[in-house]
């Protein structure tokens, strides 16, 4: 085993990573879809659902054991003798055994996108449920949900609609995806930082890592464009 082999077996992997994150997102927006459907958070759809994304997520952890499993064993095997290489593959299958050992049930229900997943369905019952008991009331309480209007669906940097709308973690404030990465990727490209366009926001380092997809307000989009559709 080389260590080039090594860093393109990781390559892969960390494609493979990227795939899951997507499906996880994938599972959630099915999620509101049923939840839109059915007007309820519990049932068997959606615990199949459930079921997935924490598969999903035992899948990512066990990606992240075995990267740092790599990591840590091949910086220790550049420190030994060459004849440490032949025993690379072993060191690192008995790391990745200890690590995986060590994730527990509530490691996978603290996955990010699990506790996404859990509370869309939840704010998006509640609102659906809402929404259909009070007909068109938009006095939605703040934490439940975001005004439906289309102000807030008005990304800070394009100036229209978003499309595929993210959240920054830090501040809170949304904008569409591929706007905020472009917009990221040109100022790291200058050595300088990206501030959040949100007019009064003191958030002056906007990271890509800060950002989530938010499946909630896009399904708001969504469901904002087909209600103006029928006007």
């Amino acid at each position: 085993m080389s260590l080039s082999s090594v860093q393109s077996t990781l390559s892969t992997l960390k494609s493979c990573q990227a795939d899951i994150g997507a499906c996880m997102d994938m599972v959630s927006d099915v999620a509101l879809g049923i939840v839109e459907a059915q007007g309820m958070d519990n049932s068997p759809a959606l615990k199949k659902l459930e079921e997935m994304i924490l598969e999903c997520s035992r899948l990512d952890r066990e990606i992240n054991c075995f990267v740092e499993s790599v990591d840590e064993k091949t910086a220790q095997v550049r420190l030994e003798p060459p004849e440490a290489m032949f025993h690379l593959r072993n060191s690192v299958k008995e790391r990745f055994t200890e690590l995986t050992a060590g994730v527990t049930d509530a490691d996978l229900q603290r996955h990010s996108k699990v506790v996404a997943f859990r509370d869309s369905v939840r704010k998006y019952a509640m609102q659906a449920g809402q929404t259909a008991a009070e007909n068109e009331e938009e006095e939605l309480d703040e934490d439940i949900a975001v005004t439906q209007s289309q102000t807030n669906f008005i990304c800070p940097l394009t100036q229209v609609e978003m499309v595929n709308p993210v959240k920054n973690k830090k501040c809170g404030h949304h904008y569409d995806q591929e706007a905020v990465l472009e917009m990221i990727k040109a100022k790291h490209k200058n050595k300088k930082k990206f501030r959040c366009p949100k007019v009064g926001c003191g958030n002056s380092d906007v990271q890509r890592s800060d950002l989530e997809l938010d499946l909630l307000m896009k399904r708001m989009i969504q469901n904002h464009k087909r209600q103006s559709g029928k006007t």
